[in-house]
Formats: structure tokens, sequence, C-alpha cells
């Protein structure tokens, strides 16, 4: 099991990052314009910058749904490889069989 403290933070991630993509977006666009002249774009990526590093999509850290461990995720499950292979072997997730030969 995961700290819950990491667990809280990479949950307040995903709501900043919800907040803020329509933002980062759209300043990324006026950044990447052309017909912008060059102090404006300027501008646009001093306000870019003053957003907060937790408004990235790229800090978000893949978790299991149920343990919240950070390594070993399968992205296709949303588990980590101890919780799908004990699911799997329960029969509880469909479409998967644990194989033995």
């Amino acid at each position: 099991m995961a700290k819950v403290s990491m667990i809280v933070k990479n949950q307040r991630r995903i709501k900043n990052v919800e907040k803020f993509s329509k933002k980062r977006q759209l300043l990324k666009d006026h950044i990447m314009n052309k017909e912008i002249s060059l102090e404006e774009r300027f501008k646009f990526q001093i306000q870019l910058n003053k957003i907060s590093w937790n408004c990235s999509k790229k800090r978000i850290r893949n978790r299991c749904e149920i343990t919240g461990k950070p390594r070993g995720y399968s992205r296709k499950f949303g588990l980590c490889r101890n919780k799908l292979r004990e699911l799997a072997s329960e029969g509880l997730v469909a479409g998967l069989t644990k194989s033995s030969w």
C-alpha cells in the first residue's frame, strides 16, 4: 500500500491538470503562433511560466486503483502487477486468464 499523502498529492495534480488544461493549451498556441510579434510571445511565455508545475500533465503518476502503488502499473487494467495477478487468478478480470504450462 502506498503512502496516503502521495495518493492525495497525485489526485490534487489530476484536478489541477483538468482545471488549467485549456489555459495552458491556449497559451501554448499563442506562443507557437509565428504571426504574433516576438515581444507578445515572450509575454505569453511568462504567463505560462507563472502557472504551477503541478498543472502539467507530465506530473501525473499512474497508480494502481486499489493499492495506489506506482510501480508495475498496467495501463489496460489500471492495476499494479500484484493485484492484477490476484484478480486474474480469482477470475474477476474479464477476458484475462492466468496462464500455466
